[in-house]
């Protein structure tokens, strides 16, 4: 892309920051809300590390502000998922803006049916499955999935040169109804801690679908967002509110994530496969640590923990599988002696 290409493709995404930025200002004169920097400030410094992180990897801006809020502030996992769903909204809509400016590629079809299981699963999740988890539970069963996930994409990219695609090859019913199951899981999990679609959805993509990485990313960055945006309409509008203290955070969170996060869409344009993965295992490590030290642990939480770790492992290891089945059926089968003879008549 030349140089004027790339300004004229920048003037919407600065004209679209803009103009969030004038109708927080508005609402914040409006509201007389300029005191609440001065009373949670550091959430402001989490999402502007948050929201770079949300555009450039398939963590959401929630990925990072759930464990930070929960485990540094040990502020109630309710509030943290709220917060989770109402950020990504603007900030990950921001990035999806981005990649849509940008011409990045993306999975359309992981777009639309993983969409809409996400739909389905997120507002489920709220409604029914979320209010059944402990506090301490959800807190680790969020680093629990991450890392059996970074694990298993670890263990798969032990051949750097392995052959990945930059679409789903073959695409049919069936693999429209795994996006949609997999949209559906991973909404619920969204539900729990305020991310999950885009990882689950990422991790199908490039563990089973074999899907370049550099394209399963701005795929599960679009995803997320999409999902946020439907589960903070949800939550506020049918299933009793937003938490209050959510509101609070979202306030002073809105003029960093319309930066940070379509600088991270930015960011990761030009970056290797490789690199992307391993700011994925250094930031899912350092989250799964953090939750040991900080969450006082009991015997059911330890077990808990490993039993969670456990099941991911399981599922992401058959899912790595069906994606070497996928991949060996589509390798040229070689004749046989009898076989190449018959052709030769």
């Amino acid at each position: 892309m030349s140089q004027g290409s790339h300004r004229i493709t920048s003037r919407p995404i600065i004209a679209a920051a803009a103009l969030v930025w004038l109708l927080w200002l508005a609402l914040m004169q409006w509201q007389d809300l300029w005191h609440l920097f001065g009373d949670v400030w550091f959430m402001t410094l989490t999402m502007c590390a948050g929201s770079f992180i949300a555009g450039a990897t398939s963590e959401g801006g929630g990925a990072v502000a759930f464990p930070v809020m929960t485990l540094l502030f040990n502020i109630p996992p309710a509030v943290a998922r709220d917060f989770s769903l109402m950020i990504q909204s603007v900030g990950m809509i921001a990035a999806a803006f981005t990649i849509f400016c940008l011409r990045i590629r993306v999975i359309r079809q992981a777009i639309l049916y993983a969409g809409m299981g996400g739909l389905v699963g997120i507002t489920f999740g709220l409604d029914v499955v979320s209010p059944l988890l402990p506090p301490a539970y959800s807190k680790i069963f969020f680093t629990s999935v991450w890392l059996s996930f970074a694990l298993a994409l670890f263990w798969i990219n032990r051949d750097r040169a392995r052959a990945v695609n930059d679409h789903i090859q073959d695409f049919s019913a069936a693999h429209a109804l795994i996006l949609v199951g997999v949209g559906f899981i991973g909404g619920i999990v969204s539900s729990i801690t305020g991310s999950g679609l885009d990882i689950l959805t990422f991790a199908v993509l490039v563990l089973g679908f074999r899907i370049d990485e550099r394209v399963a990313t701005p795929t599960s960055v679009v995803l997320m967002g999409m999902n946020a945006l439907a589960g903070f309409a949800w939550k506020a509008g049918v299933s009793g509110g937003m938490e209050a203290r959510a509101w609070d955070f979202w306030y002073v969170c809105i003029p960093v994530v319309v930066i940070g996060a379509p600088l991270g869409a930015r960011f990761i344009r030009n970056k290797s496969r490789l690199a992307i993965a391993a700011f994925l295992y250094a930031s899912i490590l350092v989250q799964y640590c953090a939750a040991l030290l900080i969450v006082p642990q009991t015997v059911h939480l330890v077990l808990f923990n490993f039993g969670v770790l456990a099941l991911g492992l399981l599922l992401f290891y058959y899912i790595a599988r069906f994606g070497e089945r996928l991949a060996y059926r589509r390798q040229p089968r070689h004749l046989t002696i009898r076989e190449s003879i018959g052709a030769l008549d």
